[in-house]
């Protein structure tokens, strides 16, 4: 049985990534920015984030899935859209909130014996894919794949894999209700691709069900 902590749990993508977990017997921590669903985490709150790092306790944690995120600047008009304070929300959620929160359950990764990062990205943040609109979003993404790929070298030394995941277009509040992908079956892809990330695949950015997806 793995112990996780899912960040962003309260619905969608995170709720069912729980949901798969637990229903064959792992340890889930679900985590929602209000503590409607589970603990409290704000992840663009610093405070926040160690109060829930230090309530966690001295165990180990095998798996941490960042998966909270926002996508303020859908439908965005290029000409006058897109104001600096929505920038800076979604990098302080999509990429400074990702880091602060593998930064903050460091040492309890540490302490586990096969300790794992999955972090939620997208095809929106791919460089070579690159069909316009949706500027911060993508911008924060492809930094997020990023950080991901860096802490995948960095950590590999101390025994700790890194995953980088497009979801898929999936039928949630972010993807829509004309998205071609269920969260079921996005968690069910997701699920087996956390199981199966290690040091040899660590830095990898993978689609739901398995492809390798272009930077």
């Amino acid at each position: 049985m793995a112990r996780i902590l899912i960040t962003g749990a309260s619905r969608g993508i995170g709720a069912a990534l729980a949901d798969s977990f637990e229903a064959r017997g792992d340890e889930v921590l679900r985590t929602s920015r209000n503590g409607g669903v589970g603990l409290t985490l704000d992840v663009t709150d610093p405070a926040s984030v160690a109060a829930l790092a230090e309530s966690v306790g001295a165990g180990a944690l095998d798996v941490l899935v960042c998966n909270a995120g926002i996508y303020p600047d859908k439908g965005e008009p290029l000409d006058g859209g897109y104001p600096p304070e929505m920038w800076d929300a979604a990098f302080r959620t999509n990429v400074t909130g990702v880091f602060a929160t593998i930064q903050a359950f460091l040492p309890a990764l540490r302490r586990a014996e096969r300790a794992r990062i999955a972090i939620i990205s997208s095809q929106m943040g791919s460089s070579e894919r690159a069909p316009g609109n949706s500027y911060i979003y993508r911008a924060s993404k492809a930094a997020v794949t990023n950080l991901g790929r860096n802490l995948a070298v960095d950590l590999k030394r101390e025994g700790i894999a890194v995953g980088i995941y497009h979801p898929g277009w999936v039928r949630t509040d972010m993807g829509g209700l004309s998205a071609d992908l269920s969260v079921a079956a996005s968690a069910a892809g997701l699920t087996q691709r956390i199981d199966r990330l290690d040091l040899e695949t660590t830095g990898a950015f993978l689609t739901w069900d398995g492809r390798a997806h272009p930077f």
